[in-house]
Parts: C-alpha cells; structure tokens; sequence
C-alpha cells in the first residue's frame, strides 16, 4: 500500500477531528505554549480530543503540555485550541511540528493565535510582561516548507512581509489600554520581535548578546516553523510571547523549565483577559 502523502495525511487527521464536533466548524485557532494552557478551561461546551486520538498525530512530550485539541465556544465563538504544542527538539522534523496548524486549517480557521513562554533580551522588558510579536528571527536552521511544494495547501513562495498581522497588533494593543482603564489589572504589553531557536538547551551569554545585536527581543524554542506555515496557508497570525525570564547575555542566572512555568503561571490572569477580548472583537 503506497504511503500517503502529506496531504492526504491533512484530509485524514482532519476527518478525525470533524466526526467529533458535532457539526461545528471553528474559526480561530489557538496554540498555547508552557504554562499557559488554562485558557482552554474556558472554553463552553467543550469537546477534547487527545492528540494519541488523531491519526498521524505526534505526541507532544513536554511537561505543562497537556497533548490535547479543545474544541467549542469562547466569547461567542467557535474556536479549536491547543492544549500542548510538538517542538523540534523533541526530534520531529518540522513538517510534523507544524501538522496541525494545516489541520486547523483544513477544518475552517481564517485566524491563528500562537503564543509561548519566552526569555526577554529587550532591557525595557521585565519578567511577566506579553509581548506581542511584531516579526521574527528563523535561526532553527529549517523550514517547514522545504522539499516539494504542494499547491493545494500554499504557494511556492509565502511572501513574509507581515507574518504577525498589524490590524492584529492593533487590536490588542487597543484591548490591553481599555482593560487596564476598566478596573482590571494593567497589562504590560510590549512588541518586538521573537528569535526561534531549535532547543532544548537554553543559550549561552555570547549567543544571547548575539541575538540581541542582530535585533531579537525575546528567545524561544517554538513558533517560527507555526507561523511560516500558517502564512502558507494563508492564516492571519497574532503572536504572543509570555516574557518568563530575562535572558540578558551579561546578566544571565541559570534557569530551569519549572521557573518558566512558574512564571507563566503567574501572568495567566491577565494572558487570559488579553486573549478572550480578542477573540470576542476579532472579526473572522
């Protein structure tokens, strides 16, 4: 039996899916990394498939990552979100970290919200603080469109001249002014751009003061082959990044995946608030 081929794999995983949900059809998707897969716990009339369910699914293998699809209704939408991401340092090759954002897609997405725990190299930056993406560095060595290219799920050549979309940007940045204004905790929301590094160590001072010599605000070990996937697929992208630790090449402290988890956790509240207004304003 000849093997499938990517897409037919895209079809297959997505049929899965769709025989789950009843008939619903999302169209925001979201991708939520370390720390921060709560946001799932609020979404209505929920229906979670783990990804062990959906053929040619890897397994994501990383502690905070709870490896599941949650699928029904936040803020008046329907949405289908990620529990859990699949990293390129956990040994899959780029296509297969990117699978699902071709999944959500094939089931209806137009919108795509990607966020991460990420180390902060900006020195205006503090620990808690989001930052939305406004672009990014690919220094992970790969892409996941390399190899033939299939027409029917993108172009040859994705122009990335806006990978995280401005009206996107835009519409936080007017929804964390307005929450701090309504009584509910002020949101530090900074910009800049994000520096995708393949993992799973964490960097060294030199590489630190590298990246941020050549224009890199926050590093982190995810994101990048997402994005240039869903703008193949031609999805709008908001980025953001939950600034966990500062990553200052001459100030660096040593640093654990438990610290980053910590520190995500206690940024939830307002992750949560920032996200859930933009789902309810974006116009899909």
């Amino acid at each position: 039996m000849a093997e499938l081929t990517y897409k037919q794999q895209i079809v297959e995983a997505a049929a899965a899916l769709k025989e789950r949900l009843g008939g619903r059809q999302p169209s925001i998707g979201l991708i939520l990394g370390s720390g921060l897969g709560d946001l799932a716990d609020h979404v209505e009339n929920a229906v979670k498939i783990s990804y062990d369910e959906v053929p040619h699914f890897p397994v994501s293998t990383v502690e905070g990552h709870a490896g599941q699809f949650v699928v029904g209704t936040l803020e008046g939408k329907t949405v289908i979100v990620m529990q859990g991401r699949f990293h390129y340092y956990e040994g899959y090759s780029m296509k297969k970290v990117v699978f699902p954002v071709y999944v959500m897609k094939q089931l209806g997405i137009g919108t795509l919200v990607i966020t991460n725990a990420a180390g902060g190299m900006n020195r205006a930056f503090q620990a808690g603080d989001l930052m939305l993406i406004s672009d990014h560095l690919n220094l992970t060595g790969d892409n996941p469109l390399i190899g033939p290219n299939d027409s029917e799920l993108g172009v040859r050549f994705p122009d990335m001249s806006e990978a995280y979309s401005r009206e996107y940007r835009e519409l936080a940045k007017r929804i964390a002014g307005e929450l701090g204004t309504e009584g509910g905790e002020p949101i530090r929301l900074q910009e800049g751009v994000y520096s995708g590094i393949t993992g799973p160590t964490y960097m060294t001072p030199s590489e630190l003061n590298m990246l941020a010599r050549v224009g890199g605000d926050a590093v982190g070990m995810s994101t990048v082959g997402e994005v240039i996937a869903a703008r193949h697929a031609g999805l709008k992208v908001l980025g953001i990044s939950c600034i966990t630790d500062m990553a200052i090449g001459d100030e660096l402290e040593p640093l654990t995946h438990e610290q980053v988890v910590a520190v995500a956790n206690r940024t939830k509240p307002k992750f949560i608030s920032l996200v859930r207004r933009f789902v309810r304003e974006v116009t899909v």
